[in-house]
């Protein structure tokens, strides 16, 4: 019989972060001009001072703050102990600072531009030796060693070096590991020979071992094949609907209904919709983001986010199948959004050519 070895010591460490019960909630002060914490009773933990770069919304563990000094302002990590670390060394990406995820956070060196990582209590598990690292997930981070980095008008990007899949111990555990969001990380599996399933793709490890990881792209086809094409009944579609559908309506934008009231009145509808793609002509593309934050707001979707209100895509992606026009001078599209969740995929939002909603 093949082994496997499932990591479920990982996962059960990952699990161990999200229950924190001690979690710090951010505030405003009455000029919503600085941030501070309190605890889930309300009682202050920190009285408002951090700048508006902080970006943490919640804090278990440890939050890259900025706070105003009467000359400028300083940047640091914070640990829930008061202890703080890192200063000046925050890593910053797309206009903020960076989140912690499974008790880690990025920093980086600006003497070397190198990243590493602190652990929740502000030490340094990784050092400051690598040129790119991706957060901590399930244990694991992808890191890019010995490349070069290059601009192109405002944008920057790496070429040349070499990826790695490392845990937190610094151990490389695959090499030549190309980034590829579309893995799951919680999903490892670990054998002596390849898996065989469709919706996983395999990696060989530095131990002579397998790796195999659940690719979203497969298993999203898989599931739409498997699970809601072959039954476009109006009770399977309920069946794989979020609890509320958020659609676009014209003159007004944005609206949220509860499921059964949204397809009662555009079953037919969407079920055509879901039969062209059963048909070999059809025109369209899958996608993959985040939850939008500014659509997503109320608490029903805050297991979708992190503490920084971050779409944890890297968990929960959102896949997008969009439906081109049969006339090619028609530039409108259809968008029909499924949210993967822990009970499935899930259809959460849609957007139809003018018409097509009620």
């Amino acid at each position: 019989m093949k082994k496997i070895i499932i990591f479920t010591f990982l996962i059960l460490n990952s699990a161990a972060f999200s229950q924190n019960k001690d979690t710090w909630i951010a505030f405003w002060d009455k000029d919503t001009t600085h941030l501070g914490f309190k605890d889930q009773k309300g009682n202050i933990k920190i009285e408002p001072k951090f700048y508006s770069l902080t970006i943490a919304h919640k804090f278990d563990d440890i939050i890259a703050v900025a706070e105003e000094t009467p000359e400028n302002w300083k940047s640091y990590y914070l640990t829930k102990s008061g202890k703080t670390v890192g200063r000046d060394s925050l890593y910053i990406f797309d206009n903020g600072f960076d989140c912690e995820n499974e008790g880690f956070i990025r920093f980086i060196d600006h003497k070397t531009n190198k990243m590493g990582f602190f652990n929740k209590e502000g030490k340094i598990v990784i050092p400051a030796e690598y040129d790119n690292v991706t957060r901590v997930t399930n244990g694991m981070i992808i890191a890019l060693k010995d490349a070069v980095k290059q601009q192109d008008g405002e944008l920057f990007f790496w070429t040349g070096g070499k990826e790695f899949l490392i845990d937190i111990n610094n151990k490389i555990l695959i090499e030549n590991f190309s980034y590829n969001d579309e893995l799951n990380f919680y999903s490892v599996q670990k054998s002596a020979m390849p898996s065989k399933d469709p919706t996983r793709e395999n990696f060989i490890g530095v131990d002579g071992q397998y790796y195999s990881f659940i690719n979203f792209d497969k298993e999203f086809e898989f599931w739409l094949k498997e699970n809601l094409l072959t039954n476009i009944s109006k009770d399977n579609v309920l069946t794989h609907s979020f609890d509320k559908i958020i659609y676009w309506k014209e003159q007004i934008g944005w609206i949220s209904e509860q499921k059964s009231k949204f397809i009662d009145r555009n079953y037919n509808s969407l079920k055509l919709k879901l039969q062209e793609l059963n048909a070999v002509k059809t025109d369209y593309f899958v996608s993959s983001q985040g939850l939008n934050q500014f659509i997503f707001e109320s608490n029903e979707y805050d297991v979708y986010f992190n503490n920084c209100r971050q779409s944890k895509e890297w968990l929960y992606p959102v896949k997008s199948i969009i439906i081109n026009s049969k006339n090619k001078k028609d530039l409108e599209q259809d968008h029909i959004q499924f949210l993967r969740t822990e009970n499935g995929y899930k259809l959460i939002s849609i957007s139809l050519r003018k018409g097509k909603i009620k």
